[in-house]
C-alpha cells in the first residue's frame, strides 16, 4: 500500500512537471450563462501599431459612438501601464440571432484634419482591437495556402494612393450549450460580472450558450447615400451588402461622410469553456523552445565541470596536502604560498564604493525574488490573459513586498563587509529603496512626456503617476527599511581571515582584467538568447507569449550559469593575485545585460526596421534601458553571491597565518 501512495505521488509531480513545461491555463473568468436574446456587447480596446508602438484610444478617431455614451471598463493598475483603454462601443448583439445589413451611424462630412489622421492611421498600418465576453476578435487571412492568425483588424488600407476605410464587419460568434455547474455563487472576472447559477437557482433549466469564439472579417463597402437619409441606428440597409475581403470599394474623401455597419453570424462549436483561449495561446515551436533548454544544459555542464576541476582537482588537492603536512613544515609552506593563497590578508578588504555595491545586491535580490516568484505563478496558470493585466499587477505587487529581503539582504551585506558595525543601515537602507525605482521613474517619466505629446493612451495618466509614487513611498520603503532592521539586528558573517591594514600589491596582468569580465557575459546570454527572441516579438509585435514553464526553466538555468560564470572567474582573478574580486563578479555574471542591449539594437534595427519615427524608437530604446538595467540587478547580484560564498569557503578550509 505504502508502495502504491509513493507511486501515487510520483506520478502527480511528473504530471506537474509535464504541465509546468507548457504553463498550462486556468481560466482567467467563469462561464457566462447567455440565454437565446440576451444582449452581447462588443468592447473595444487602444489602436495598436507595430509600426509605431504608440497606442491611441479607439475614439479618437471618427468612429460611431453609443447611444448612451462612451464609457470606461474598470481597469486594473497593469492594463493601464501597458495603455488598454477598454470602452464600450455601438456593436450589439442578440444570443443567437443572426442579423445583416444593421446599420450603425453616418459620420459627419471628414474635416481634413480628421482625413488626415484617418491617412496617417492607415499609413502606420493601426489595428482595431475588440472584445466581446473578454475575448479579443480574430482574423484569418489566407497565405501561400496557409491560414494566418490575426488579433484585430486594420483600420484601412492604400490602394493606387487612394485610402479605403473598413466600414463593414463581418461578426462571426462561436456558442457552446452552457454546462451547469456544482460551484454556486461564484463570482467572476473580466467581462462575466455576474455569478455562476447554483443547481437549485430558479431558471437555471433554461437552456443557455457560452462565448468560445469571436471572429471578425472586415470589408470595405460604398454604402447609397440616398438610402442612410432615413435610417436610424441598428436599422436595417435596405440592399444587401457584400462582404469581400479582396474587394474595397469604401474610399476616404474630405468632406466626404462615412458609415458604418456590421452583421453577425452565430455558430455552434465543440470547443468548450476551458479551451475557449487555445487559438490565442497556441505558439508554434515548442522544438525550438526544447533546443535552447538543451542549449544552456550544454552550457551548464561545460561551466558544472571547469568548476568541478577547480573543487576537486585544484582547491580540494591543496588543502589536503596542507593539511598533511606537520606544523615546521606548514610554516615553511607559508612562505613559498603562491596563487590565491597569497591574497589571504586582503581577499576580504572593502571594496571601493561598499554602499553602492550593497545597495544594487539589494535591488538586485528584490528583482530576482519577483521575477522568480512571478513566472513561476504565471506558469501555474494564476496570471491567465483572460484577466488583462493581472502580470504586470502581479510584478509589481511582488516587487514591493519583497522590498523586505532588499533590505535585509543589503544591511547584511553592509554590516558584513565593515565586520558588524551597523551605523548608516539606515542610509543604505533608503538607498536601497530609491537607487531602482528612482531611475524606473527618471525613465517613465521622460518616455510619458513623449507620450503625452502624441496623446497616446500609452501614457500613465497623471493621477496614476501619484498612486504609483504612493506605493512606492507608503508601502515599498517602509517594508525595506523593516527588511533594513532585521539585517541590522541578524550576526553578520565573519571572515575565516584577518585582513592587513596595508593592502597587497596587485602584480602587472597580462591581458586588462575588465576583458574577461565583458567576455563572461557571452555565456548566459547563449542560454537565453533564443527564449528573448519570443519574449521581444510578444512585447513588440503583438504576439501572445504564455510559455511560461519554458521560461522558468530558463529562468532557473540563467541563475545557475551565471553563479558558475562568476565563480569561475572569481578564482581565476585570485590565482593571479588580484583579491579586487567584489565587483569583478558583479559584472562577470551582470554583463550579459551589455549582450542583451546590443541584441535589442540588433532586434530594432533588423525586425522593427518598420518602426517609423523618432518616438517611436526612443521609446523602445528608453524601454530597452529599464529592461537591461533591471537584467544586469538581477544576474549580478547571483554572481557576486555565488563568488561571495566560494570566497568565504575557500578561505575558511585552511587557515593561513
Amino acid at each position: 500500500m505504502k508502495v502504491f501512495e509513493k507511486f501515487k505521488i510520483w506520478g502527480l509531480l511528473i504530471c506537474l512537471i509535464s504541465q509546468l513545461g507548457y504553463g498550462y491555463y486556468l481560466p482567467g473568468s467563469y462561464p457566462h450563462k447567455y440565454v437565446v436574446g440576451d444582449q452581447l456587447s462588443v468592447k473595444v480596446n487602444s489602436l495598436t501599431s507595430i509600426d509605431t508602438e504608440i497606442p491611441y484610444s479607439y475614439y479618437s478617431l471618427p468612429f460611431c459612438k453609443p447611444e448612451e455614451g462612451v464609457k470606461d471598463s474598470a481597469e486594473n493598475l497593469g492594463e493601464l501601464l501597458v495603455g488598454d483603454r477598454i470602452e464600450n462601443s455601438p456593436y450589439k448583439f442578440k444570443m443567437q440571432k443572426n442579423e445583416s445589413e444593421i446599420f450603425v451611424c453616418q459620420t459627419k462630412p471628414l474635416s481634413s484634419e480628421e482625413f488626415k489622421l484617418l491617412t496617417t492611421r492607415i499609413d502606420d498600418m493601426y489595428q482595431v482591437n475588440v472584445i466581446l465576453d473578454n475575448l479579443p476578435a480574430i482574423r484569418y487571412t489566407k497565405r501561400d495556402n496557409f491560414l494566418v492568425r490575426w488579433t484585430g483588424y486594420p483600420l484601412g488600407i492604400k490602394v493606387d494612393d487612394t485610402y479605403y476605410v473598413f466600414n463593414h464587419l463581418k461578426f462571426k460568434v462561436l456558442v457552446h450549450k452552457y454546462e451547469e455547474t456544482n460551484v454556486a455563487s461564484v463570482m467572476g472576472t473580466g467581462d462575466a460580472a455576474e455569478v455562476i447559477p447554483s443547481v437549485d437557482k430558479p431558471g437555471s433549466d433554461i437552456p443557455g450558450f457560452m462565448v468560445v469564439g469571436f471572429e471578425v472579417q472586415p470589408c470595405s463597402f460604398q454604402h447609397n447615400l440616398e438610402s442612410l437619409k432615413d435610417l436610424k441606428m441598428y436599422g436595417k440597409y435596405p440592399s444587401k451588402i457584400s462582404c469581400e475581403p479582396n474587394t474595397v470599394t469604401m474610399g476616404l474623401k474630405e468632406n466626404a461622410p462615412v458609415a458604418f455597419s456590421y452583421e453577425v453570424e452565430f455558430v455552434e462549436s465543440d470547443i468548450k469553456w476551458p479551451s475557449r483561449w487555445d487559438a490565442y495561446l497556441k505558439m508554434d515551436g515548442a522544438k525550438v523552445h526544447w533546443f535552447s533548454i538543451l542549449n544552456s544544459l550544454m552550457v551548464i555542464t561545460f561551466l558544472a565541470g571547469i568548476v568541478l576541476v577547480i573543487f576537486l582537482r585544484t582547491v580540494r588537492r591543496d588543502l589536503t596536502h596542507y593539511e598533511e603536512l606537520d606544523k615546521e613544515a606548514q610554516a615553511q609552506m607559508n612562505e613559498e604560498l603562491s596563487g590565491w593563497k597569497l591574497v589571504v590578508s586582503d581577499v576580504f578588504r572593502a571594496p571601493d564604493y561598499p554602499a553602492l555595491l550593497c545597495v544594487m545586491v539589494g535591488d538586485g535580490v528584490q528583482i530576482l525574488g519577483m521575477a522568480v516568484v512571478t513566472i513561476l505563478f504565471a506558469a501555474l496558470g494564476f496570471m491567465s490573459p483572460a484577466s488583462r493585466g493581472t502580470l504586470l499587477t502581479g510584478m509589481l505587487f511582488f516587487y514591493m513586498i519583497l522590498g523586505i529581503l532588499a533590505g535585509y539582504v543589503a544591511v547584511r551585506m553592509w554590516r558584513t563587509i565593515f565586520t558588524g558595525d551597523h551605523k548608516g543601515w539606515m542610509s543604505v537602507c533608503w538607498k536601497v529603496s530609491c537607487f531602482f525605482p528612482g531611475i524606473a521613474f527618471l525613465i517613465l517619466f521622460v518616455l510619458n512626456f513623449l507620450l503625452w505629446g502624441s496623446h497616446s493612451t500609452g501614457a500613465i495618466p497623471f493621477l496614476l503617476f501619484v498612486v504609483l509614487i504612493l506605493l512606492w513611498f507608503c508601502v515599498s520603503v517602509p517594508l525595506t527599511l523593516v527588511g533594513g532592521y532585521f539585517g541590522a539586528k541578524a550576526p553578520h558573517i565573519e571572515y575565516p581571515v584577518r585582513t592587513n591594514q596595508i593592502p597587497r600589491e596587485i602584480p602587472a596582468q597580462k591581458y586588462p582584467s575588465w576583458l574577461l569580465v565583458l567576455g563572461a557575459g557571452t555565456l548566459p546570454f547563449g542560454t537565453l538568447f533564443i527564449e528573448l527572441f519570443f519574449i521581444m516579438s510578444s512585447i513588440w509585435m503583438g504576439r501572445v507569449y504564455y510559455v511560461f514553464g519554458f521560461l522558468f526553466i530558463v529562468l532557473i538555468l540563467l541563475v545557475v550559469v551565471c553563479a558558475e560564470v562568476s565563480l569561475v572567474l572569481t578564482y581565476m582573478h585570485l590565482c593571479v593575485e588580484d583579491y579586487k574580486w567584489w565587483w569583478k563578479s558583479f559584472f562577470a555574471s551582470g554583463s550579459v545585460a551589455l549582450y542583451i542591449f546590443l541584441y535589442s539594437i540588433n532586434y530594432l534595427v533588423f525586425d522593427l526596421k518598420s518602426l517609423s519615427g523618432p518616438v517611436s524608437a526612443t521609446l523602445y530604446l528608453g524601454y530597452s534601458l529599464f529592461m537591461v538595467l533591471a537584467i544586469m540587478l538581477a544576474t549580478g547580484t547571483v554572481g557576486f553571491l555565488s563568488s561571495f560564498w566560494f570566497v568565504h569557503y575557500l578561505f575558511s578550509s585552511v587557515k593561513l597565518d
